[in-house]
């Protein structure tokens, strides 16, 4: 079983490093992801974003922090089209999202899967039936409404449940899962959409120490052996310090830094949370 861009199979020659990346080893011609300009007012007064511009890389993992408000959930959420943005440009695999609609955005957002602090599960569903939503994206308005998933389809789901530790959960219901297995199958799904980035919307915001460590360890190797970019938003600094290639800071709105873990010191903090709250 193949993703569109790579193998599922841990191929080590082919994956740079940790360490080449944060020496700036991992080149491309285009980024995966480049926002530029990016800003979203929901009242045509205040704004949420201003003038945001970043980029990320195949296989590259982001990190987004700031305080609470600052702007991290509407970011993701507009470089998804989850939301509307007011103006700028979200051009991903060197195509301008915001330029696009109906069955042209659907297939581009194929390859952009979202993973929430919420988990976003049908509660009354079973783990599989859950995951195979991942999948709805490659069929039909009516096929997705009628459930039709392929064998392929289930293979895919079964693997990624594997990767996730949570194979063995297949035929529960997600009702029955703690928080953090509640996040490994968030997780499943977004891998089942076979992307080329992944957005995770405080993934480890509602889970324990130890969960929180497990969420961030398969968000890092999606990055590492699968390939697919990561940008995530936390609240938790060490964990962005620990598991990014870089961090992307921003305050009430606004960029205010970023660059890779080293230069984010507690003294570049205080600028982040601004009274030195340091999450």
């Amino acid at each position: 079983m193949k993703f569109e861009h790579g193998p599922i199979e841990t191929v080590p020659l082919s994956v740079p490093s940790l360490a080449l990346r944060k020496e700036g080893a991992l080149r491309r011609s285009e980024p995966l992801l480049r926002v530029d300009g990016l800003s979203k007012s929901y009242d045509g007064r205040t704004f949420a974003l201003c003038d945001i511009s970043f980029e990320v890389e195949r296989g590259e993992f982001v990190a987004v922090i700031g305080s609470s408000g600052a702007g991290k959930s509407t970011l993701l959420r507009c470089i998804d089209r989850l939301i509307d943005p007011t103006s700028g440009i979200v051009e991903f695999e060197g195509v301008d999202l915001t330029r696009l609609r109906g069955r042209r955005l659907r297939t581009s957002r194929r390859r952009i899967s979202m993973v929430f602090q919420s988990y976003n599960l049908v509660l009354r569903s079973s783990v599989i039936q859950n995951v195979l939503q991942g999948r709805l994206g490659y069929k039909s308005t009516v096929a997705g409404a009628l459930g039709c998933f392929s064998e392929e389809d289930k293979e895919l789901a079964l693997e990624m449940l594997d990767r996730v530790g949570m194979a063995d959960h297949a035929y529960v219901r997600a009702d029955r899962l703690s928080g953090g297995q509640k996040q490994r199958v968030g997780i499943a799904r977004a891998l089942v959409q076979q992307p080329a980035l992944i957005l995770a919307d405080e993934p480890i915001a509602s889970l324990d120490p130890r969960s929180s460590r497990t969420i961030m360890e398969l968000l890092r190797s999606a990055a590492d052996e699968l390939g697919i970019a990561c940008l995530v938003s936390l609240h938790q600094v060490e964990y962005a310090r620990e598991f990014s290639d870089r961090i992307f800071g921003i305050s009430q709105g606004r960029e205010c830094c970023q660059g890779t873990p080293e230069r984010f010191t507690d003294e570049v903090l205080v600028e982040v949370y601004e009274k030195g709250l340091l999450g």
